[in-house]
């Protein structure tokens, strides 16, 4: 074939491949490629050599328990690619959801470890967890999850876990919104079975007071840093007025709002407009961190040193000097709350997980068949 003809040919041909390429995957926003691209090649690296090469107690992407970076190279090679497409299609339509997805990977570890439990339905054998009081119309993105696992079914039959997809789900969101990239390590098994009860009891309040919070998270695994680093997590979502009303109207008795949020009138405003002092209000919603709603950085942080926390287990991180010096650092520098925030976010990711031939792969994530 002559060259100049064969050139013509090679390169229309690639052309049209990279056109049905372009209608294949979706367009995701700017930047958002760049983070998992040379997030994972640095941050695996990185974080798979020091961590686990400096051991398991150090502050790096350690393994802790038989999970694997790689668990699905070959048996669904094409697992994060579909998991970061459902969460940039969900996001698409509601932005509030990478705030959910993150939020129902706390919730699924906090409750029997990161098996899954948090997805099932209530059956004849058990109560699950959806309608347990922290869950109950506040956990949202249940059926993002069983859209990506219905997808992934298509692709790799019952080989990935509904844990594994919730767990990815949550970076991929936290990415979404400008946050950290960190590698997720695989093989989690789902579980059988859910506990309401459980979630009742394990699950961190808002109301709770700061050492009964820091007490949840050493019973898991986690030490005093978490609590302040994954407190971290409410820089983006909403909370209902229910869960901070009182601040507003009737702050510990006093018939008047709290002082660190009157403090500031204009946010005050804001929250009274939003949550007025009528029980039809509970369950309207305001931002955890208005200064960016939907954007992954180190501002809650800074509301905190500037007494705006929204929730009362915000706020009180001050109250406790070692977590205000962190408090303070964050806000100083994001990239240090970048940094810690995936370390820590791997460090949950393996609690209480089930490998190998524990637990199962379930078909659909809201049943356990």
């Amino acid at each position: 074939m002559d060259h100049k003809i064969f050139s013509y040919w090679f390169i229309t041909h690639l052309a049209i491949l990279s056109l049905l390429f372009n209608d294949v995957v979706p367009s995701f926003p700017p930047g958002y490629n760049d983070g998992p691209k040379n997030g994972y090649n640095n941050g695996y690296n990185s974080g798979y050599n020091n961590g686990y090469n400096n051991g398991h107690g150090s502050r790096g992407y350690g393994i802790i328990s038989n999970l694997d970076y790689r668990f699905y190279d070959r048996s669904c090679p094409r697992l994060q690619m579909m998991v970061k497409s459902g969460v940039w299609r969900a996001f698409k339509d509601d932005s509030r959801i990478a705030a959910s997805l993150l939020r129902l990977h706390f919730h699924d570890c906090f409750v029997n470890g990161c098996d899954g439990s948090i997805l099932l339905d209530d059956s004849e054998d058990f109560k699950g967890e959806k309608n347990a009081l922290p869950n109950r119309n506040s956990v949202r993105g249940f059926d993002v999850i069983e859209d990506i696992k219905s997808d992934i079914e298509s692709a790799c039959p019952l080989t990935v876990s509904c844990a594994d997809i919730v767990a990815l789900a949550a970076r991929e969101a936290v990415v979404l919104t400008g946050g950290p990239f960190w590698p997720v390590p695989l093989g989690r098994r789902d579980s059988l079975t859910a506990s309401e009860q459980a979630a009742n009891t394990n699950l961190p309040s808002p109301f709770e007071p700061l050492e009964n919070i820091t007490a949840k998270f050493v019973s898991l695994g986690l030490d005093f840093k978490d609590v302040v680093v994954l407190s971290g997590a409410h820089t983006i979502g909403f909370a209902q007025c229910f869960v901070f009303k009182h601040r507003l109207f009737n702050f510990k008795g006093s018939g008047q709002p709290d002082p660190n949020l009157a403090a500031s009138s204009d946010l005050l405003s804001k929250l009274t407009d939003t949550c007025p002092d009528v029980d039809s209000s509970n369950s309207n919603l305001a931002a955890l961190d208005a200064a960016s709603v939907v954007k992954f950085d180190n501002a809650y942080y800074v509301n905190l040193m500037n007494n705006v926390g929204l929730l009362d287990s915000d706020q009180i991180l001050m109250s406790d000097s070692n977590a205000a010096a962190l408090v303070k650092s964050y806000s100083a520098n994001p990239y240090l709350f970048s940094r810690d925030f995936a370390v820590s976010m791997v460090k949950m990711g393996n609690i209480g997980v089930m490998t190998g031939s524990d637990g199962v792969i379930r078909a659909k994530c809201g049943f356990p068949g």
